[in-house]
């Protein structure tokens, strides 16, 4: 996927159908870190933050744009300008500067010069909210014979919870939300997180760079899911929003049907994607009940609804 950064609140992310088409999954020989980036899942990332009430992906919405007019004739970056060219099929194709994957060989061309992108936008502004990265607990190895710490002890999460700033606050607990959502959309690639950095550990982690998520419909990579297996916490807020999106009334998959019906690049995800969403979210009910069972509701759940009374509520109830 190339990366454009326009001024320094606004990217663009594109990506080629050439590559992988909405239909196709993830080769089953790929390792998690040479998976496809997909825009539509940029997309569908932003609409499931929202529906679960998290609020932490910046706005991103799909774009049709025209290579020609709205970037290559308008750039004052040279270098950008420069990786343009057409192709023998005579479309328009560029492929940026960037460490790896920008050359001729994996340029990204339209048809003959429209291509698909999402849009999001960084607010507020990098000169107004500096972030701070952070190493997620949970990384994986990115090798590919070597496991993660853990992988291999089934007690880590202890050793995390008693680590700055996990032994303190929410941050620990964010992770879990941050768990959740990368699990229903099966997103393996979770290396590092971004907070504010003004108010320190009393800040929210922010949902960022989603793009390898809904790549495999038929699979559900359970690995994911094991920070929450091991720490068994969760919010009292999600955990209620789970439970409602586990009713008919307000199935998960319809609600994310509905919202992306508003994109302009609809249909962003195909029926078996949103499918494996219900699947994934008895699974992370499961694995709540598994805890709760092991130690108890009160250990498991925190409340946190005095902070966010409406938060166990879909979009327009209670606001």
């Amino acid at each position: 996927m190339e990366v454009i950064q326009m001024l320094n609140y606004l990217r663009l992310d594109w990506w080629s159908n050439v590559i992988q088409t909405r239909e196709q999954e993830t080769p089953p020989d790929f390792f998690y870190f040479s998976d496809f980036e997909r825009h539509n899942a940029e997309i569908a990332a932003f609409h499931l933050d929202r529906i679960l009430d998290f609020h932490r992906v910046p706005p991103v919405a799909g774009r049709l744009v025209n290579m020609t007019q709205e970037i290559r004739d308008v750039t004052r970056d040279k270098k950008l300008w420069r990786t343009f060219f057409i192709s023998p099929a005579n479309n328009i194709c560029f492929y940026g500067e960037c460490s790896y994957y920008c050359s001729t060989e994996h340029a990204l061309c339209g048809k003959p010069d429209q291509i698909e992108g999402s849009l999001a936008a960084f607010l507020p502004d990098l000169a107004l909210a500096k972030r701070k990265t952070w190493r997620n607990p949970w990384r994986r190895s990115y090798h590919k014979r070597k496991k993660a710490e853990w992988e291999v002890d089934p007690d880590y999460c202890d050793e995390v919870k008693q680590t700055p700033p996990y032994d303190r606050g929410t941050r620990l607990l964010d992770i879990m939300d941050m768990t959740i959502f990368d699990f229903l959309m099966g997103n393996m690639d979770r290396h590092h997180y971004e907070t504010f950095e003004k108010f320190g550990n009393e800040t929210f982690i922010i949902h960022l760079d989603n793009g390898r998520g809904f790549g495999k419909h038929s699979h559900d990579e359970m690995s994911i899911l094991v920070p929450l297996i091991q720490c068994c916490r969760v919010k009292k807020s999600t955990y209620l929003r789970l439970q409602l999106f586990a009713k008919e009334e307000y199935q998960l998959s319809s609600l994310m049907e509905e919202s992306l019906l508003q994109d302009q690049l609809a249909a962003i995800l195909i029926k078996p994607h949103l499918e494996a969403m219900d699947r994934r979210l008895r699974l992370v009910l499961n694995a709540l009940a598994d805890c709760m069972e092991k130690e108890g509701f009160s250990s498991v759940v925190e409340e946190d609804l005095d902070r966010h009374p409406y938060s166990h509520l879909p979009q327009g109830h209670g606001r």
